[in-house]
């Protein structure tokens, strides 16, 4: 399942959800990750972006993002509804936030799959909920190898693409972890255990300390 009506993380300890974003250059591999940790893991769910942006081929409303007019996305935004939103290449996205707060506080993980800006704004509106991952390229090469490869975009889409990497990259630095995406199968595992250590953190555990107690007044 990737909508956010996924069952939730079952565990002995009521848990509060994380919000895990996945951001890299285009091309580098972060949709490819995503889409295998959620196929591997029912804890975690697809946080369904608007954009004004058109569908590409094979793409569905609702489940690969909320397609929009402007208006309707502005007006959205507005209203204070959006965690994060962006302008990328002409086009706007944004998460919505209602789905997602409810998801956290029922204990479900969110993944997203957004830009550093959308990154920053996530950091500040929900620093606590937010475990982020940046996923590098092999090499520049590789990167627009792979650009080709998927024949998604001309030529000239392709250049402004690998034009913005270099700007895209350059903010590593905000992310706590960083991959590089040599291998798929390699970068899924890393995500997967990046995923299980965040969901063990002390302050994500909302039931810790009457687990504890109880413990200790056992013992």
């Amino acid at each position: 399942m990737n909508n956010l009506q996924a069952p939730a993380d079952t565990s002995t300890l009521r848990r509060r959800g994380l919000m895990l974003v996945l951001s890299s250059p285009s091309g580098a591999g972060k949709s490819s990750i995503s889409r295998a940790v959620l196929e591997r893991d029912r804890g975690i769910v697809m946080s369904v972006s608007f954009t004004t942006r058109p569908p590409r081929p094979g793409e569905v409303d609702g489940r690969d993002y909320h397609f929009v007019p402007r208006a309707r996305f502005d007006e959205v935004a507005a209203q204070g509804g959006m965690l994060e939103h962006a302008r990328v290449f002409d086009h706007h996205y944004g998460t919505p936030r209602a789905p997602v707060e409810a998801a956290l506080a029922s204990g479900r993980d969110v993944l997203f799959d957004i830009d550093w800006q959308g990154t920053q704004q996530l950091a500040h509106n929900a620093r606590t909920d937010l475990a982020s991952v940046f996923v590098l390229p092999p090499s520049m090469e590789e990167l627009e190898r792979r650009l080709h490869t998927r024949a998604q975009d001309s030529e000239a889409v392709v250049r402004r693409r690998m034009a913005k990497a270099g700007d895209e990259m350059s903010h590593w630095r905000e992310y706590d972890y960083i991959i590089v995406n040599y291998d798929l199968e390699a970068s899924v595992a890393s995500v997967q255990s990046i995923l299980a250590a965040e969901r063990l953190k002390r302050d994500r555990q909302l039931a810790l300390d009457s687990f504890v107690n109880e413990l200790r007044g056992h013992s």
